[in-house]
C-alpha cells in the first residue's frame, strides 16, 4: 500500500510538468527603419521560435498596429526559411504607434501575442523634403552675423577729428 501512495504522489507532480511542457513559442520582431514614413511598407521580418530555439514553421503570424483607436493587422507569409515570416505592414499616419505579434501557433492551445515597444512614425518625406530645421539654423546664423557686424561697425567707425580753436 505504501509503493502504491508513493507511486501515485510521483504521478500526480509529474502531471503539472508534462502540462507545462507543451506549445509555447517566442516572436522576433526588429522594429521598423527610421525612415519609414506613413503610406509606406515596412517589411516587418518575423522570426517564430518554438520553445525559443526551433524554428516554427506552419503556422499564419500576423502583426497588428495601433494608435489609440486605429488598429490594422497584417498577415504575414513564410520567407522561405523555416520559422521567417514576412508581413507587408503599411501605417497610414505619423505619430506613436505600438505594435504586436500574434504568433499563430495554436498547437496546444500555445497561440500568444507578442508586444513590442511603441514606436514614432515621421511624416514620410523620407529625407526629400524641405529642411525646416537646417533653414531655420541657417536664418537664424545669418541674422546673428549681420547683427554682429552691424555692432561693430558701429563701434570701430572713424571719428572726425575735433575742431581746433
Amino acid at each position: 500500500m505504501r509503493r502504491l501512495m508513493i507511486g501515485l504522489a510521483l504521478a500526480a507532480m509529474a502531471l503539472p510538468a508534462g502540462a507545462l511542457g507543451g506549445g509555447w513559442a517566442t516572436a522576433g520582431l526588429a522594429p521598423p527603419d527610421d525612415g519609414v514614413g506613413p503610406g509606406e511598407t515596412w517589411n516587418a521580418q518575423i522570426t517564430i521560435l518554438q520553445h525559443g530555439q526551433t524554428p516554427l514553421a506552419g503556422v499564419s503570424p500576423t502583426v497588428t498596429i495601433r494608435n489609440g483607436s486605429t488598429a490594422k493587422t497584417f498577415k504575414a507569409t513564410p520567407a522561405g526559411e523555416p520559422g521567417k515570416y514576412v508581413a507587408k505592414v503599411v501605417f497610414p499616419s505619423g505619430g506613436t504607434w505600438t505594435y504586436e505579434v500574434y504568433d499563430g501557433f495554436t498547437q496546444y492551445g500555445g497561440a500568444k501575442t507578442h508586444t513590442f515597444p511603441a514606436i514614432t512614425i515621421g511624416t514620410g518625406t523620407g529625407g526629400d523634403g524641405f529642411p525646416v530645421f537646417t533653414a531655420t539654423a541657417v536664418i537664424g546664423l545669418v541674422l546673428a552675423l549681420g547683427l554682429l557686424g552691424y555692432v561693430l561697425a558701429r563701434r570701430f567707425r572713424p571719428r572726425a577729428a575735433a575742431p581746433t580753436a
